[in-house]
């Protein structure tokens, strides 16, 4: 049986109450961090427990916590990023709409450690149901005297404010969501200095995903050794996966870190196998920005182990037979889709959310989506595959944030591991009939409708 940290309560009616929440041992972990520990202690905690951002990066929270400058009489801030806009993860959003005490138990805990007396949740423009949702959970805690002066007796005053998004992907970089927090235009920041010196309205702050925040309340509560004996190698803790495409069973599940991907696709405690019982083709392990990997080297790395669900074995071999785990999208894709049509439907996606800062990325994402067009159209060449490769590695590692890469890594993988579907549509466009993920995920919505 695999532990839940996060989910455990999850299907409790009416755990997105206060009272229910609370019943269930809700805000267990803030008397604790402030009735019988120090700020340091809870974040040597999380240190211990091996926590790694739940975001994508995978940076170790402790240690991104312990980089925090403490200026005396300079107000320090705790930004939780609820942004999640990347294709195929949608985690965060179900843990927000289903137990959203949960990630404010996290926010208050992970603040006192941090000195800081305010924090924000900024949450992605879409979601202005879960905003409703957050802002009364958020007022039962004011009610309830977890927020604040003087939480519980404790002398610890903290606040929380909900800021919505404009519906901009690229916020989902912390630099640029300080900036849209601050009222600018959402441009990536030059780094450094970094958030942890200068961040919120130039002050140390810290961002974190809400996972990762909400992962604060296990640690603290059973211990960080606790969590870290969870998983495999560095790998410790539990993880939410976003489960989509052609599987039987989507949706979102916890796992221990260390599942074989061929449990998690085929196992019926998870996705329960491929729809239709149809041949696994491709994955993408961990949302749109990460490579692509074909059935023989998502199940099994290239030295013939099998390949598991942690941040190591899925990067096992670089970007050459690896992937990364990264926000945990996980998009499984059978004999039936075309590969270069699900990656135009990537690219005009970073086209289209390119800030246009830098160069690379701006008119890059633009040349890779018009020659994915024309080769999708019946008019390629095979020197538009080639020059498609060469636009990626000069968009890669030449931008302010990682969404030039994040453009580019499925345009390599794709190539990379699927040329001859490339090379099939420009030497006979008018065989190539193949439904794309996205079309059968349509043509499902339109028929459950």
């Amino acid at each position: 049986m695999q532990r839940k940290l996060l989910l455990e309560h999850i299907d409790v009616p009416g755990i997105q109450t206060y009272d229910v929440y609370r019943s269930k041992g809700g805000y267990a972990s803030v008397e604790k961090a402030l009735k019988t520990m120090t700020p340091d202690a809870v974040t040597e905690e999380v240190k211990k427990s091996g926590l790694r951002g739940r975001g994508g990066a995978g940076f170790p929270t402790g240690m991104k916590w312990s980089f925090l400058a403490k200026p005396e009489g300079v107000p320090r801030y705790l930004v939780c990023n609820a942004d999640e806009s990347e294709p195929g993860t949608f985690k965060d959003r179900y843990l927000m709409e289903h137990i959203p005490h949960l990630l404010l138990e996290g926010m208050i805990t992970a603040s006192f450690a941090l000195g800081a007396h305010t924090s924000y949740i900024y949450v992605r423009g879409e979601f202005f149901y879960i905003i409703r949702i957050l802002e009364k959970a958020i007022a039962e805690a004011y009610k309830n005297g977890w927020l604040g002066k003087n939480i519980q007796g404790s002398g610890f005053d903290h606040d929380i404010y909900v800021h919505p998004g404009a519906g901009a992907y690229i916020c989902g970089e912390e630099t640029a969501l300080l900036e849209s927090l601050e009222g600018k235009r959402g441009n990536p920041r030059i780094k450094p200095p970094f958030p942890a010196v200068k961040g919120l309205y130039d002050c140390p702050t810290v961002v974190n995903n809400v996972e990762t925040i909400a992962a604060v309340v296990p640690i603290v509560n059973n211990g960080g050794e606790a969590y870290a004996a969870i998983g495999i190698g560095k790998s410790t803790g539990t993880k939410l996966i976003s489960a989509s495409g052609h599987i039987k069973k989507p949706g979102v599940y916890e796992i221990e870190l260390g599942v074989p991907v061929e449990e998690f696709i085929y196992s019926d405690a998870f996705c329960g196998g491929i729809l239709n019982d149809k041949k696994l083709k491709a994955v993408v392990a961990g949302g749109s920005s990460v490579p692509i990997l074909p059935a023989e080297l998502i199940l099994k790395t290239a030295n013939g182990e099998p390949r598991l669900m942690t941040y190591e074995s899925l990067a096992d071999g670089g970007f050459a037979t690896g992937t990364m785990l990264g926000s945990g999208g996980f998009i499984v894709m059978d004999e039936s889709a075309s590969i270069v049509h699900n990656l135009y439907t990537f690219t005009r996606f970073y086209h289209h959310e390119s800030c246009g800062q830098c160069s690379p990325c701006r008119e890059g994402t633009g040349w890779m989506e018009k020659i994915l067009h024309k080769i999708l159209d019946g008019h390629g060449s095979s020197t538009d595959i080639d020059l498609l490769w060469d636009i990626q590695r000069k968009i890669e590692g030449n931008t302010i944030c990682p969404l030039g890469d994040a453009a580019a890594w499925p345009v390599a993988s794709a190539i990379r591991h699927f040329r001859h579907e490339f090379e099939a549509y420009v030497n006979h466009p008018k065989q190539q009939h193949v439904v794309s993920y996205y079309d059968h995920c349509h043509n499902l919505a339109t028929a459950e409708v």
